[in-house]
Order: structure tokens, then C-alpha cells, then sequence
């Protein structure tokens, strides 16, 4: 079934974390199977956009130079992304719990996607806490 995705806002998933230790391959390998046939059907019914997998290498690029990466913690390595059209981030988080992958130890990440372009005058994900405690 394709849904109408006209009226759906677009909310931006990040898969985060690392396999449980107490899972075995096959287990895993199952989940990573599952999430596919899912992937897929949500693909089809229009309801996701296809995204990636990252590689393990990074670099992180600051005022202060290049350095090489990724520096977090193995709880917070992130996986890969991917996109739900959702009328709300309660539809798309709804949506990212029934990932299979939940199941061996994976998390998400579900955030909207701003449409409007940033601006040093708007509340967004980058103003400094100190800047959002005066308004």
C-alpha cells in the first residue's frame, strides 16, 4: 500500500550503538535480515527514504584543524542513517521502534528536518545553551 505522502513531514534517523556482546552472529545476522524486509516494505509503501551505512573511518574537521576519528564512545558509534515521511515525530518514532535491529542492541535517533534555512536569530539544535537561557 503507497501512502500519500504529501502532507508528511520528514524526520531524519540516526542508527547509534553496537551489536549486544551476548548475541551471537546468527542472531544478529537474523535482525540485520528482518530490518531489510522492512526497510523494504517501508520503502515501497513510501513511507521511508533509503539512506546508508557509514564506514568506520572519520575525520572530524573543527576551527582547530582535521583530526582523525570518530572520538565517541562505543555507545554512541553511529551506524548509518535513513529518512521517515511521518505527520508528526511521534508517527516517526513510532515507526523507528519497530526497527528489528532493536532487538541486538542498536538505538535511533529521530529528529525533524528544518525546511528553513539557519539564522544566527532562531532557536536551533546549534545555539549554546547560555544563548537559549536568555530568551
Amino acid at each position: 500500500m503507497i501512502i500519500d505522502t504529501t502532507s508528511l513531514s520528514e524526520y531524519f534517523v540516526l542508527s547509534r550503538g553496537q551489536w549486544d556482546k551476548d548475541k551471537s552472529p546468527e542472531e544478529i545476522q537474523q535482525a540485520i535480515d528482518d530490518f531489510y524486509v522492512w526497510h523494504d516494505r517501508l520503502v515501497g509503501e513510501g513511507v521511508m527514504k533509503t539512506g546508508q551505512r557509514l564506514a568506520r573511518e572519520a575525520k572530524v574537521v573543527s576551527s582547530g584543524g582535521v583530526l582523525d576519528g570518530p572520538f565517541a564512545e562505543g555507545k554512541e558509534v553511529i551506524g548509518g542513517y535513513w529518512f521517515f515521511l511521518a505527520g508528526s515525530l511521534a508517527e516517526a518514532a513510532a515507526l523507528a521502534a519497530q526497527n528489528p535491529c532493536l532487538a541486538c542492541g542498536l538505538s535511533y535517533e529521530v529528529r525533524p528536518v528544518e525546511k528553513e534555512r539557519a539564522s544566527a536569530f532562531k532557536l536551533s539544535s546549534e545555539t549554546p545553551n547560555s544563548l537559549v537561557e536568555r530568551e
